[in-house]
């Protein structure tokens, strides 16, 4: 039996039997999370990471003293490997943060240096909000979301008849800045919880992740392009579109936390938010919980390492299964797959084959299972 794709690509038996075995673990699993990565969000007309950092380059919206800023940052990564605009501006951020403590103890010099000229901590926060500014303006386009609205529409349906699905909210861990999970979850008229309290503008209120009535729980955990963080306030205010305020200009949008990542304080939306992701990733006592990874590189350390800690601390109840646009499984998922302790319960669908413990189906031509759209396609029943 096979299957093909909209690019005409076909599934052969082998892969046909990996896709069985996914559906059957989503139709079975008592609970289910989708970490989404940027990847995700490309069908809708987003920008993949390395064509966001070419935008906010090159944006308006950027002034030339922060441009200037942005090109030594950007210089200093020039050997390392997949450095991109979330780089640079944590790198930003975390200057930012010596400049202010500085200026907090009333050091005679409280500037930083930055290639050959020096800047004050208002400098650089300007710079800060200027780039957060400008991600939030190359990814505040109109976007088709039917990719989206149908992958959501399925996993809140039995995909197999007789099969009972996820006895609690779907948890989607959302890397990306856009809106476009939320929009799908609206337009497909399934109620979910965000953390924040309202409508279009609301304010941050992450008790309402624990509410009963919703079908899903969307956990922006680098934050999103609607999130202010207004003077005197940690924690962040949604503010639709429509909306100006006086201080609105000057106040950062809560997206990327800094490479220091999650403070652990209660007041700390970033922290909060993880708090809720280790939450989404570790199974009930008797469950099976299922974590699917699209879209994501595994380019980020902190969100690696949560992880593995929750596949190791699981007892075999959490079962991973990653799609990734490479050959075969690199990195840390290479090491999930070697690692014995862990490694049944790792699935991967790779470019050029499926891996799962000791077994390996290789294909010598490109599948397609890796691609939002076709991932979309598996879970509607469209491919056998």
């Amino acid at each position: 039996m096979t299957a093909s794709n909209d690019t005409g690509c076909k599934i052969d038996e082998k892969c046909s039997a990996a896709i069985s075995q996914f559906v059957d673990l989503v139709s079975n699993s008592d609970a289910l999370t989708f970490l989404i990565g940027a990847g995700c969000s490309r069908c809708a007309g987003m920008p993949l990471t390395n064509e966001l950092t070419e935008k906010v380059m090159n944006s308006s919206q950027v002034d030339s003293q922060t441009k200037e800023i942005l090109a030594v940052v950007k210089g200093q990564f020039e050997n390392g490997v997949g450095a991109n605009i979330e780089d640079y501006l944590s790198e930003i951020v975390d200057l930012l943060a010596i400049t202010k403590r500085r200026a907090e103890r009333q050091v005679e010099r409280n500037t930083i240096s930055v290639g050959d000229a020096s800047y004050t901590a208002d400098d650089l926060e300007k710079a800060s909000i200027q780039i957060q500014r400008a991600i939030a303006g190359s990814i505040e386009s109109k976007v088709t979301i039917d990719v989206h609205q149908r992958f959501v529409s399925s996993i809140h349906r039995p995909i197999r008849a007789g099969r009972r699905g996820p006895s609690e909210p779907v948890s989607y861990l959302v890397l990306n800045y856009d809106t476009i999970v939320e929009d799908a979850l609206a337009l497909a008229r399934i109620p979910y919880a965000d953390g924040l309290s309202g409508g279009t503008t609301a304010w941050w209120n992450p008790k309402t992740f624990e509410a009963l009535d919703v079908s899903a729980r969307v956990i922006k955990l680098h934050g999103s392009i609607d999130w202010y963080q207004f003077s005197g306030e940690t924690v962040p205010r949604r503010i639709g579109k429509h909306v100006q305020l006086p201080d609105q200009q000057d106040s950062p949008l809560l997206i990327w936390p800094s490479s220091t990542k999650y403070q652990e304080t209660q007041l700390d939306p970033f922290a909060q938010l993880l708090e809720q992701g280790r939450k989404a990733m570790r199974p009930s006592p008797g469950a099976q919980r299922l974590l699917v990874i699209c879209g994501y590189s595994f380019g980020d350390r902190h969100i690696n390492s949560e992880i593995e800690k929750a596949l190791q601390e699981s007892r075999r109840d959490l079962t991973i299964v990653a799609f990734t646009d490479k050959d075969q499984p690199e990195g840390r998922l290479s090491g999930w797959c070697e690692d014995l302790s862990i490694r049944e319960q790792v699935l991967v669908f790779a470019k050029r084959g499926f891996f799962h413990g000791k077994t390996k189906v290789l294909s010598g031509k490109d599948l397609p299972w890796w691609r939002f759209e076709f991932l979309t396609r598996i879970l509607n029943g469209e491919v056998q």
